[in-house]
């Protein structure tokens, strides 16, 4: 990694008529603005490192110095099966694993390389069990693709370049053919699209500003309009991020929550939250800044509250097995979701008339007509809904459908035998809830809207 919606979400419209790539780019994300909640997965050689994906950039290593992690890739303890498992029970419901990451190392057994797993130690194509692991449990299926490639003798230097400050690579460099590398990138995004199935996703990484001294890499330089009229060929119904410099399906920020639905030229988006557990994408063995079950299930309830999705990422180890802390945390997730997804899939930003009350988040199933409101932090005895008054016929904590009762309309302040009562607005419901907080990550309270 680098870096209102009613039916039509995520459309950017031209004097407020939709082009038909427009309407189709809306057809293709119904699913994906429904299931609201994927796995992000990055592995490669880097995991042998266990000390950050960027590593080789960082520690400006050589061809000759990273072989070393090729030679060694051995994950005995690979088992997509288990990968898929712990995706379904966390109610993740679409992946995107890096079939090639900037280092250049591939997955699958492309014919346009060698630099690829079969020929390491693994001795097997390791992307199509994992894609089919996750089809069986109805888990939709992506792929992340590098434009960076730290490995191919026809990929020119820039600011991230492992060796952009070796003279001797800078001078050898100038004798690379770009264009080379291009037609490596079309025919290897071919091969994934013609022999892995369906794709629903793809999501490349990533176009790189001039900075430094260094040229820029973009549009122009990955051919980007070209690819993607390959890719719709290929593929029509993939939903294709935003980094080739041009327009998307996907607008992709990462490592931040947005304070708001995001916008492009003043119209809302369709978009994806990229969050990792800890401040790496890959394995890294000795990163302690990990996120607690607690604020990352809050994370994906903001992401939806704001009309987005999360993609959550994983980064097994190079023995090919999810982090035991991953592990304790996609288990944590999935046991809060098992009782509220509800208040997930299908959801989307709660209409501007319903604003939450502090410390609390909405999100809105606009087929169900129903409110869900999500409880960061837990008052006493009651909550009040400004506004709400008459608007709702029914509540009820979702986690076990005990009602919650309401009580609405004006209401005098008064001061009778010693005892305050503080009054009510007319326009004002107020939930009475219990004293203790439901033993649940986050309390969610399902209002079913008259």
């Amino acid at each position: 990694m680098a870096k209102g919606t009613e039916n039509i979400e995520g459309i950017r419209a031209s004097e407020g008529v939709p082009s038909q790539t427009e309407l189709d780019s809306a057809q293709r994300a119904k699913w994906f603005t429904h299931d609201r909640f994927g796995m992000y997965i990055h592995w490669g050689l880097y995991a042998l490192g266990a000390r950050h994906e960027w590593m080789r950039s960082r520690e400006f290593l050589s061809n000759e110095q990273y072989e070393k992690y090729f030679k060694h890739f051995d994950p005995d303890l690979y088992d997509p099966e288990l990968w898929a498992d712990l995706a379904a029970e966390a109610g993740m419901k679409y992946m995107v694993v890096t079939a090639k990451h900037h280092e250049g190392f591939c997955l699958w057994d492309s014919k346009l390389t060698a630099y690829h797993a079969v020929n390491s130690p693994a001795k097997r194509d390791l992307l199509r069990p994992m894609l089919d692991a996750f089809r069986e449990r109805d888990i939709r299926t992506g792929l992340y693709y590098s434009l960076l490639d730290w490995h191919h003798p026809h990929y020119t230097v820039d600011v991230k370049h492992p060796l952009r400050y070796n003279e001797a690579f800078l001078e050898q460099s100038k004798e690379r053919d770009f264009a080379k590398y291009v037609e490596f990138l079309f025919g290897q995004t071919r091969e994934l699209l013609t022999e892995y199935g369906n794709i629903d996703v793809l999501f490349y990484d990533f176009s790189i500003a001039a900075e430094a001294g260094f040229e820029g890499k973009g549009k122009e330089a990955w051919q980007s309009e070209r690819l993607v009229r390959m890719i719709r060929e290929l593929q029509p119904n993939i939903m294709l991020n935003d980094r080739l410099q041009i327009a998307g399906d996907i607008t992709t920020p990462e490592q931040y929550q947005p304070r708001e639905w995001i916008k492009v030229n003043g119209q809302r988006v369709v978009w994806e939250a990229c969050h990792t557990f800890s401040g790496s994408w890959g394995y890294y063995r000795d990163e302690e800044s990990w996120k607690s079950i607690d604020m990352l299930v809050q994370m994906m309830i903001d992401t939806v509250s704001k009309g987005g999705n999360l993609l959550l990422n994983v980064g097994p180890t190079g023995r090919g097995e999810f982090d035991e802390r991953a592990v304790e945390r996609l288990k944590g997730i999935g046991a809060w979701m098992r009782r509220h997804n509800r208040s997930i899939y299908g959801c989307t930003a709660a209409p501007e008339e319903y604003a939450s009350p502090q410390d609390c988040r909405f999100t809105y199933n606009p087929s169900t007509n129903r409110l869900y409101l999500h409880i960061f932090s837990w008052p006493f005895k009651h909550l009040h809904l400004y506004g709400f008054s008459g608007k709702i016929a029914y509540a009820q904590l979702l986690h076990d459908a005990s009602e919650i009762r309401m009580v609405q309309g004006e209401q005098e302040m008064t001061m009778e035998a010693g005892a305050f009562n503080e009054g009510r607005a007319a326009d004002t419901l107020t939930l009475e809830l219990p004293v203790k907080k439901p033993n649940v990550t986050v309390p969610v309270i399902e209002l079913f809207l008259k």
